[in-house]
């Protein structure tokens, strides 16, 4: 290993950053400190839970900075020497004038090829409008979301059958291989960034809870299709299936041949419940009602399908 002797404040915490994390500092750059959210809680039981990157920020004996104002951060971060900052899912914009702070600026991992896609669900939107490509984009952090110029993009082909957290682990392996190749030439200003164009640019949604909320009325079953697909990571997608609320973490479309939307038949003996859609119909795969674990539709038919008839 060799040792950088240049140092990185660490901006993250989504569990997408800490693949990036654990690069630099197993290729043994200086993380003189984490920046990330406050503790939140969550599950059932509001359980105070820490983002990852604190974990490993703990364990490595690196600082952690959780501010509820990035202001607050300015004193810390001007105890370093011309440090470089390196952001990934952080989670809030960042004001230019904390910005300004680091040199050469503040490196960015964004899992689109910018300018598609900007704000903040990138892996969500090209599952939900059936992309067939996507990518990585590394790029310099402007006041502007996700404007600033960018040093490399690398494109992924799309099958058609990914999930979100299928991406997010790969993007965030293979993301953190791409910033640790070209970050000397960022850092000796060797690999320079281009702008990005503005006029190209397309916009992505922070996606709320309610969005995993199916409507048999309103959407196509590609449409549910793609959307059990993007909310696979959160908030997941649920609907109601003869008076039982479940949560339908597996599908795929198939021709129609029902009547109304949202009426649905199964079958035990071949494993099948499907339902139909405002256009085509959805063979439920995998289920997971309300307090129970997922399971397979077989073993959902075998224990609810009296409920269902």
């Amino acid at each position: 290993m060799i040792q950088k002797s240049k140092t990185i404040l660490f901006f993250g915490t989504e569990d997408f950053s800490a693949y990036t994390l654990e690069a630099l500092i197993a290729h043994g750059y200086t993380i003189g400190a984490i920046i990330t959210k406050p503790d939140t809680r969550r599950g059932r039981n509001k359980q105070l839970s820490k983002p990852r990157v604190k974990e490993i920020g703990e364990q490595h004996n690196i600082p952690v900075w959780q501010p509820t104002k990035l202001t607050d951060i300015t004193e810390d971060v001007n105890k370093f020497d011309s440090p470089t900052g390196v952001l990934v899912s952080y989670g809030k914009i960042i004001p230019q004038r904390i910005i300004d702070l680091f040199t050469p600026g503040i490196i960015n991992i964004h899992p689109s090829l910018l300018p598609a896609y900007r704000g903040p669900s990138p892996i969500e939107s090209a599952i939900l409008n059936g992309d067939t490509e996507t990518g990585i984009s590394i790029m310099q952090l402007s006041a502007a979301m996700d404007a600033g110029p960018v040093y490399l993009q690398e494109t992924t082909p799309l099958e058609g059958s990914e999930t979100s957290p299928e991406l997010y682990a790969k993007f965030g392996t293979r993301g953190a291989d791409l910033l640790t190749s070209i970050l000397p030439g960022i850092l000796d200003e060797t690999i320079p960034a281009a702008p990005q164009n503005d006029a190209a640019a397309s916009y992505c949604q922070l996606i709320k809870k309610e969005d995993g909320l199916l409507d048999w009325t309103q959407e196509t079953a590609e449409q549910i299709e793609r959307k059990i697909r993007a909310y696979a990571y959160w908030p997941q997608c649920r609907a109601m299936i003869g008076g039982l609320d479940l949560i339908i973490t597996a599908a795929h479309a198939v021709p129609s041949d029902l009547n109304a939307p949202g009426t649905y038949k199964i079958d035990v003996a071949t494993s099948l419940l499907i339902v139909n859609t405002r256009e085509g119909s959805l063979s439920i795969d995998q289920v997971k009602p309300l307090g129970k674990k997922e399971m397979p539709i077989q073993a959902f038919l075998a224990g609810y399908s009296s409920r269902l008839a």
